[in-house]
């Protein structure tokens, strides 16, 4: 006889807003599934420009509600995963004294169609107006305007056409599928009878309960209620439960990462927000070494294949090549590129970036033998995650006859438990009880937090190094047993940033797959295939072809 399980709420789909949701549910004592077909983070949400923001452009479109929840949810991230989100000062180049006042306001009595361009006079009412906004728990210096100048001076390599810049701050996540990770330890670490699982299938629904494929079996389940937290996925989940919907329509955002030395000199730790030539907003900053480029905003609606195409590549080196003139680049600097399907809610609005950011949960009440409810999270952006669980969570409780026992809004995250206001005394303690390198002990700080104690402790003096990167073996040991890794794929494409920055070599993989077969007790054969598999997806979604 197949064993059910009885659990309160069932979140099918893994990326931030599920991983968010099931954070907070957890901690207010509910018992919680959280299951995604693939890895943790592993969908749209390992696909963002990692920017932690509070959305300036939306002034623009006049969501005023959004840009306050936006900024405040930033400067709480910067608090609660200092480890992982961290400033981010932004200059946005100017063309114009005048530009762009009528248009914004047409956009603010609701135009969906007027043309974009921005001039000082305006920029500098909207960044006024964005740090207002961003009062509450602030943490980062107010804008400043640049004169030409001073704009030349300080990023010498840009065209000569600019006028002024502006300068403001806002935030970056170094590993967005790491903090979707250390939220869903957090939720477990709250209840321990929650659970979270990867590579998961949902098999069938039969009236009150729900059936999954996992890595350990089947398992059946019956909740009281089920969040359908499948991103881009979320109309086709919904169909498989029974309930079919049309909520999402879709748009493709791209980027690549360049190994541009000359580049990430001239930024000095800065993002540049810039128009292209054609009026569509484009960014570069340095990630972990490497220049970020983004981001395009397509209408697509196919999350399973969707890839950074030619002319995407090409558009970017050509609206580089026309914003910094004075540097060189072409398609040899490209060390990744990726592309996902931004989760936003069905619109005709003619201009993909003028569709709404904001969130919402639509309910299809239990019908038929269905006998609970499914909660469908739509849009949104990544910054807003803790927000949107926070709401759709106190729905829930209502729902379920619960109320709220702890505030997630101060609460850390992972190894932002804990961090040190005094980094120094940290490093010096923790390498003398460990016996690490007091530089070893910095970088994994910067990399974990201070989860990075636990590697160390498993490091020792003297950890063997992959030969190419910047880890050690006991470190990614570490992470294979830790961290729920099921596949290569997912140790260093989501709990390593070593595919994105481009510093994974054809050998150090193989060292990696021997590191996983020893801690997941892989046969030769599945070592073979993990190879084989990681290379292919790689290759084919990622445009890295390793020796």
């Amino acid at each position: 006889m197949t064993h059910i399980q009885n659990i309160d709420v069932l979140i099918l789909g893994a990326g931030i807003n599920g991983a968010g949701l099931f954070r907070d549910l957890c901690e207010q004592g509910l018992t919680c599934v959280i299951a995604d077909k693939g890895d943790f983070g592993g969908g749209t949400s390992a696909a963002p420009s990692r920017l932690i923001h509070g959305g300036i452009k939306y002034l623009e479109t006049g969501e005023l509600r959004l840009v306050a929840q936006s900024t405040l949810e930033r400067n709480l991230l910067l608090k609660n995963a200092p480890h992982l989100v961290r400033p981010l000062p932004t200059v946005i180049p100017i063309f114009s004294w005048l530009k762009g006042a009528t248009a914004a306001l047409r956009t603010l009595l609701g135009s969906t169609t007027a043309p974009r361009s921005r001039g000082a006079v305006l920029m500098k009412t909207g960044l006024a107006m964005y740090d207002f906004y961003g009062r509450r728990h602030r943490v980062m210096p107010r804008h400043q305007l640049w004169s030409r100048k001073k704009t030349l001076r300080e990023i010498p390599p840009i065209t000569p056409r600019i006028v002024a810049a502006g300068q403001y701050y806002d935030a970056c996540v170094t590993l967005p599928e790491r903090l979707v990770w250390e939220l869903l330890a957090e939720g477990m670490r709250a209840n321990p009878a929650s659970q979270a699982w990867n590579h998961t299938l949902l098999e069938s629904t039969n009236g009150d309960t729900v059936r999954l494929a996992t890595g350990q079996g089947q398992q059946v389940l019956r909740p009281r209620l089920v969040v359908n937290a499948a991103g881009p996925w979320i109309d086709r989940v919904n169909a498989a439960l029974g309930s079919p919907s049309r909520l999402i329509g879709g748009t493709k955002g791209s980027h690549i990462l360049l190994d541009h030395p000359e580049l990430i000199a001239t930024l000095k730790g800065r993002m540049i927000y810039f128009e292209a030539d054609d009026g569509r907003i484009c960014l570069v900053y340095d990630y972990l070494g490497r220049a970020l480029v983004g981001s395009t905003d397509t209408r697509d609606d196919d999350p399973d294949n969707v890839v950074c195409n030619d002319a995407e590549i090409d558009y970017f080196l050509g609206a580089l090549r026309s914003l910094l003139p004075g540097l060189a680049f072409d398609r040899d600097q490209i060390v990744y590129t990726y592309a996902g399907i931004r989760p936003l809610p069905a619109s005709d609005a003619s201009n993909p970036g003028l569709i709404s950011r904001d969130h919402s949960a639509p309910v299809a009440e239990p019908t038929g033998t269905r006998r609970w409810p499914i909660i469908s999270l739509v849009g949104g952006k990544w910054t807003t995650f803790r927000g949107f669980a926070a709401e759709v969570a106190d729905v829930i409780l209502s729902r379920l006859g619960e109320t709220r026992k702890k505030d997630t809004r101060l609460a850390p995250i992972g190894g932002g438990r804990d961090y040190p206001q005094d980094q120094q005394g940290w490093i010096r303690q923790v390498a003398a009880a460990s016996g690490s390198e007091p530089a070893r002990t910095a970088t994994l700080l910067a990399r974990y937090g201070t989860t990075a104690a636990s590697m160390l402790a498993a490091e020792g003096r003297n950890p063997m190094m992959l030969q190419d990167a910047d880890y050690s073996l006991p470190e990614l040991d570490w992470l294979a047993r830790n961290e729920r890794v099921q596949h290569l794929s997912d140790l260093v494409m989501r709990r390593t940033a070593l595919a994105i920055t481009g510093h994974l070599s054809g050998r150090d993989l193989n060292s990696i797959a021997q590191v996983c077969a020893r801690a997941l007790n892989w046969c030769d054969a599945q070592i073979e295939q993990e190879l084989q598999d990681t290379r292919t997806m790689l290759a084919s979604r990622h445009g890295v072809r390793l020796s």
